[in-house]
């Protein structure tokens, strides 16, 4: 007897990411600057929140969109810090950003549909389009210095085109979109029903004083979903908690999705999260640029022609021109160097690599040493 799956399942594997992280880890010796794992640990007033709640027993079903109380406090988080008003009854309290991404894309999406992905990009954009009967279309950006050339997505755009992913700072390349980009973006797009996606879960890591996001353009609230979470500022990735910002009408939709998916985020960690927007980054922030500025110069003197990134805590390496493809190359790297990269093809891009640099100061000085001594064997 034949089982007959989702036909929607039948091109998407599991992350290639994770794959080769687990072959980094299993490497006896191997060190690693593949996952985007802060080395710090989550701050203890956060820690110390989620005890309390457990001792007082919020261990019970909570409103599915989340305690007004912690929806209250991101409402007004984003409006004082990034400057977007969203009343808590715009916001859904969500199972990390992935959760976000999902029943963003899952509430717009038919079948048929196209999402444009500018690429180098986070595989989640085109695994969940496709799972959504969507048609992911790439929009390659490394010969444009990992900016959005307004020519190249104006030429991409049909009928059939949905909705636009934004990701900045960007994820594996660190960059932010210039106001420039932006600004030529809003003029494409600002009469056409397209929705864009504003995945902002690295917003706080910024090292730039002129950062600005897509979800400033009040003009096309009306189609703008903005995605965040607690796992990257505040060092909360098992968590597993973010949100999702939209005008009244598609939030509504969203919440949809939200309810009979996952029901709700857990009561308890919620306190925790309002503590959290309560923590001052800037420590945090400090230290991931003392880190760019020393991997930077170390890749320089390499000989390395590496864009020096704006935001996050990844560097997206071109691969030194010998014949070998990004995963040939990393597989190689690895076992001869012992040292561990992300192949850029698991971001849609060829002929790159993705170094995180959010491990400790020990363990990437080691990992820069090896790689240039494998280097230099080539």
């Amino acid at each position: 007897m034949e089982l007959i799956f989702n036909h929607a399942l039948q091109n998407v594997s599991l992350s290639g990411i994770r794959r080769f992280a687990a072959l980094v880890r299993n490497t006896p010796g191997a060190c690693s600057l593949t996952i985007g794992e802060p080395d710090q640990n989550t701050p203890e007033a956060v820690k110390n929140a989620a005890k309390a709640a457990l001792d007082a027993n919020l261990t019970h079903y909570p409103p599915n969109n989340g305690f007004p109380e912690l929806l209250e406090a991101i409402s007004k988080f984003e409006e004082r810090v990034h400057g977007l008003r969203y009343t808590p009854d715009e916001i859904i309290l969500t199972i990390g950003a992935t959760e976000g991404l999902f029943i963003a894309l899952s509430s717009i999406l038919n079948p048929g549909n196209e999402v444009i992905i500018p690429t180098p990009a986070f595989g989640l954009y085109e695994v969940i389009t496709r799972l959504c009967r969507g048609v992911p279309v790439t929009l390659p950006t490394e010969r444009d210095r990992f900016q959005i050339n307004p020519e190249h997505l104006q030429a991409l755009i049909t009928p059939r085109t949905k909705a636009l992913v934004l990701n900045s700072p960007n994820n594996p390349t660190g960059c932010v979109y210039t106001c420039e980009t932006l600004d030529a973006i809003y003029d494409i797009l600002r009469s056409k029903p397209i929705f864009v996606l504003c995945d902002n879960v690295y917003q706080t890591l910024i090292y730039t004083n002129s950062y600005r996001n897509f979800a400033e353009y009040a003009e096309m609230r009306d189609r703008i979903i903005v995605i965040q979470s607690f796992s990257k500022p505040y060092a909360m990735t098992g968590w597993r908690v973010g949100c999702c910002l939209a005008d009244a009408p598609v939030k509504q939709r969203m919440q949809v999705f939200h309810q009979y998916a996952v029901v709700s985020a857990p009561a308890f960690v919620q306190p925790a999260c309002m503590t959290a927007l309560e923590t001052d980054p800037a420590p945090v922030v400090r230290l991931y640029r003392k880190r760019r500025d020393f991997v930077f110069r170390r890749l320089q003197n390499m000989g390395l022609e590496v864009q020096k990134p704006d935001g996050a805590f990844y560097m997206f390496l071109p691969i030194p021109d010998c014949g070998l493809d990004s995963r040939t190359f990393c597989e190689k790297m690895l076992a001869e160097g012992l040292v561990g990269l992300i192949p850029g093809i698991y971001f849609g891009t060829e002929g790159y690599m993705r170094l995180s640099y959010c491990c400790s100061d020990e363990e990437l000085s080691e990992g820069l040493d090896r790689m240039e001594r494998f280097l230099k064997t080539l």
